[in-house]
């Protein structure tokens, strides 16, 4: 329903679907999402992942009305249970499938969207894109999949949070986050060119060189920061709903969704 699949001379192209609502992740959205990670993933005919988006935005963040009515009751245990599955696992599990994955943004990447391209491993964005993470003015420290720090430096990581402004192609290209910028007409084409690129390589030595890098982050301590911080963003929702201030959150999400 949200997700198309295409797989072609060695690259998976996963598009999100769902312009409509600026791709806007519901849970179906998501599940499908996961679905085709991991086809991707098995599929020994896929050398390279790329993930993009249809529409003027790659995504406008998590639906959080998930596309059906809000429950009567909101605790933090169906919070932190839905989001760790979702959010967490889904990001870090796409992170650490053993191919190739190069993200393709453009538009808007609001908060949740930062948990789609993040796990790439690479990133090309167009001209117009931008990165942001508005969830402090929800009383929240950043988005559940914390790669904020390790993405852009902790002094302009402080700065986007501390603002909610969105980071350009531009600056975000400058900190290393994204590998190139190009011209939105040419984005599609630069990403492919890329990817076919890559896909000539051996994939054993793909596969290799990913962990690599991978496993010096975790050694780093990337994986001991994302689990720990998690639970961090879960004391944000758990003020909120101390003080009634859900609402507020659904009011965010309203305004994400009239993105145009």
């Amino acid at each position: 329903m949200y997700i198309l699949y295409d797989v072609e001379d060695k690259i998976a192209t996963i598009t999100l679907n769902r312009p409509d609502a600026a791709n806007a992740q519901n849970a179906d959205l998501l599940d499908e999402l996961d679905a085709a990670w991991r086809r991707a993933g098995d599929d020994p005919d896929v050398s390279v992942i790329v993930l993009r988006a249809e529409g003027k935005h790659f995504s406008a963040g998590h639906d959080m009305r998930g596309g059906g009515p809000v429950p009567d009751k909101i605790t933090l245990e169906m919070i932190y249970s839905t989001e760790s599955r979702r959010y967490l696992e889904y990001s870090m599990r796409w992170r650490n499938i053993p191919k190739p994955s190069i993200a393709a943004v453009q538009g808007r990447c609001i908060a949740g969207g930062l948990l789609l391209c993040w796990p790439c491993d690479l990133i090309v964005a167009s001209e117009d894109a931008s990165f942001s993470d508005p969830v402090v003015m929800m009383g929240i420290g950043g988005v559940e999949y914390h790669g904020h720090t390790w993405e852009l430096g902790p002094r302009k990581a402080k700065e986007i949070l501390f603002t909610g402004r969105p980071v350009t192609a531009e600056e975000a290209e400058k900190t290393g986050m994204v590998n190139k910028v190009v011209p939105r007409d040419r984005l599609d084409a630069e990403v492919r060119e890329l990817a076919e690129q890559i896909a000539q390589m051996p994939p054993f030595g793909l596969r290799q060189a990913k962990r690599a890098v991978n496993q010096t982050l975790d050694v780093q301590g990337f994986y001991a920061a994302i689990q720990s911080v998690f639970d961090i963003h879960q004391t944000g929702h758990g003020n909120a709903l101390s003080v009634g201030g859900w609402p507020v959150l659904m009011k965010l999400d309203e305004m994400k969704q009239n993105i145009k």
